[in-house]
């Protein structure tokens, strides 16, 4: 572009390459775009040594709009464009303007316009349809109006910069509180608070989570374990805290930690987190960073620990309803056991057939857990069947046979209010192990994958285990009798894939019913072994 009579005579210069980009450091990033060296030469020399903030200013050259983008697709922090008006072409510099704040949606980047034909671009127009700080024509720009510019858009820039760097941290901080209140386990949870850690702070390879729960009524502490660590601190995961190397110093930053208000504590590069639980129970967190922190991040972290203190408070409630849970479904298990003539190992024995099952198809180890749990009641509806029915030791009446089918939804009715996990899954469990996959059982008749899952597993763990086992009823079967039964029964009473599953897997139920045998398997022929094709004769399991 040629200059006007008006335009400021620059000496001339061989133009610095476009590609050439000065090491930055913590100076400010100025990117100079101008079809004339001379305007790159005159700028560089009007601003060399000039400081804001205590920082220097580092110079990008580009000679054209292509240029300028090639620099702007690797250069993230770009405080300021000095950008020419008129190019290549006419609107070069508005098309970049446009390509800046629409394309790459940089919206902090201070853009300042500078022309040498005002008339190609009035500024009025250009103003109020473009968005950047100033426009300016290269005649009024002396040393003193130049550094004015820069330095506001430089202001500019930091504010810009420090509230979307707040904001980035905020969110940072609702995505990592909604990853850690979906953590179940104080495990999950000690290393979700590690991994979020890492993504709100650039932390060193060493960090851990440690976590004590104490007898507060007596002030008697268990040993601290470690629930989660990372890099050098792996190896000492859930083992005592004073088995780490240096923990001395480590012991150190977390007793500061315990004096302060909100239990957050920083030393150099060590950083502690303390927090006591409103059920007692003692969590702490170290970890180093390779930065210093300045006050924003310090209040994002202490925001942060807010939320994971309600997160490990929730934890600890959730764990206390659960174990309740847990005592509730074991006293009534304990309680069918002393109602029936069969023996408690019976339960023990079914929990444990439903749990390798559930693994075995593919359901999570949280899922298989409440399986196992929630099978122990399976028969809960027995409760309410007479003794005489019940503990008969001979065949059953169809008018017996009408009343055994009762327990089902007996034992359902008993349980389906309820709004935990667990208990809602036993009364799915109590009334579904009695459906066939051909769709003739019981209560509702359901067939193939209408049956929930869980009512599958069990019908095949209560059945393995009726077998397998002395009844008062019947004889135990053998292993061969068995297997072949449940060959027999694929796609007709028990789901084809869970009959697979147990066939290819038999030395491992074989070693649960060894496991949690009984005092004898065998024993004396009660009555005369049922005819299986007789309908009916299953439903006592």
């Amino acid at each position: 572009m040629s200059t006007n009579d008006d335009d400021i005579l620059f000496k001339d210069e061989e133009p610095a390459p476009a590609t050439a980009i000065a090491e930055t450091g913590a100076a400010w990033k100025i990117l100079i775009v101008d079809d004339e060296a001379d305007v790159h030469s005159v700028t560089s020399y009007m601003l060399a040594g000039q400081q804001f903030q205590n920082r220097s200013f580092n110079f990008l050259h580009a000679y054209n709009g292509a240029e300028a983008r090639k620099i702007l697709a690797v250069e993230e922090d770009i405080a300021i464009i000095l950008l020419d008006v008129v190019m290549e072409a006419d609107d070069s510099g508005l098309k970049l303007v446009r390509y800046i704040r629409e394309e790459l949606k940089n919206l902090a980047t201070r853009i300042i316009l500078r022309t040498g034909q005002p008339g190609k671009a009035p500024a009025t127009k250009v103003i109020l349809e473009y968005d950047i700080d100033d426009y300016k024509e290269k005649t009024e720009l002396t040393l003193e109006k130049m550094l004015v510019t820069i330095i506001s858009a430089l202001r500019s820039y930091s504010f810009i910069t420090t509230i979307e760097k707040n904001r980035q941290g905020l969110k940072r901080i609702i995505e990592a509180s909604s990853d850690i209140f979906e953590r179940q386990s104080l495990q999950k949870l000690g290393s979700g608070v590690l991994g979020q850690l890492a993504s709100i702070l650039q932390l060193k390879k060493d960090a851990l989570y440690i976590h004590t729960s104490g007898l507060t009524a007596s002030g008697i502490k268990n040993q601290p374990m470690i629930l989660a660590a990372t890099g050098d601190f792996s190896a000492f995961v859930a083992q005592p805290m004073d088995k780490v190397n240096g923990s001395s110093a480590l012991h150190a930053t977390l007793e500061k930690a315990k004096e302060e208000p909100h239990g957050f504590y920083c030393e150099d590069d060590a950083f502690a987190w303390y927090f006591k639980s409103r059920t007692g129970s003692e969590n702490c967190l170290y970890f180093e960073t390779a930065q210093d922190l300045n006050e924003n991040d310090r209040d994002l972290l202490e925001l942060f620990f807010t939320n994971v203190s309600l997160a490990f408070d929730n934890l600890f409630l959730n764990k206390g309803i659960e174990e309740t849970q847990k005592e509730v479904i074991f006293h009534i298990a304990e309680a069918m056991e002393c109602r029936s003539a069969e023996t408690g190992s019976h339960v023990r024995r079914v929990a444990e057939f439903a749990r390798l099952l559930a693994l075995k198809y593919g359901l999570g180890v949280e899922e298989a857990e409440i399986l196992k749990l929630a099978s122990t009641v399976h028969d809960l509806g027995k409760i309410g069947i007479p003794d005489f029915v019940l503990n008969k030791p001979g065949p059953l009446t169809p008018e017996e046979f009408n009343i055994i089918k009762c327990h089902v939804e007996r034992g359902h009715n008993m349980l389906r209010r309820s709004t935990s996990p667990i208990i809602r899954a036993a009364a799915r469990i109590i009334l579904l192990h009695h459906e066939r996959w051909d769709g003739k059982g019981y209560p509702q008749g359901l067939a193939g994958e209408e049956i929930h899952v869980h009512g599958r597993i069990v019908a095949v763990a209560d059945v393995f285990d009726a077998l397998s086992s002395k009844r008062i009823y019947h004889q135990a079967w053998s292993w061969d009798e068995i297997f072949r039964y449940f060959l027999t029964q694929s796609e007709r009473h028990f789901d084809p894939c869970l009959v697979d599953i147990l066939l290819a897997n038999r030395d491992e139920f074989m070693a649960i019913c060894n496991r949690y045998h009984d005092s004898e398997r065998e024993g004396p022929e009660v009555w005369e072994r049922p005819d299986p094709s007789q309908p009916g004769w299953e439903i006592r399991w």
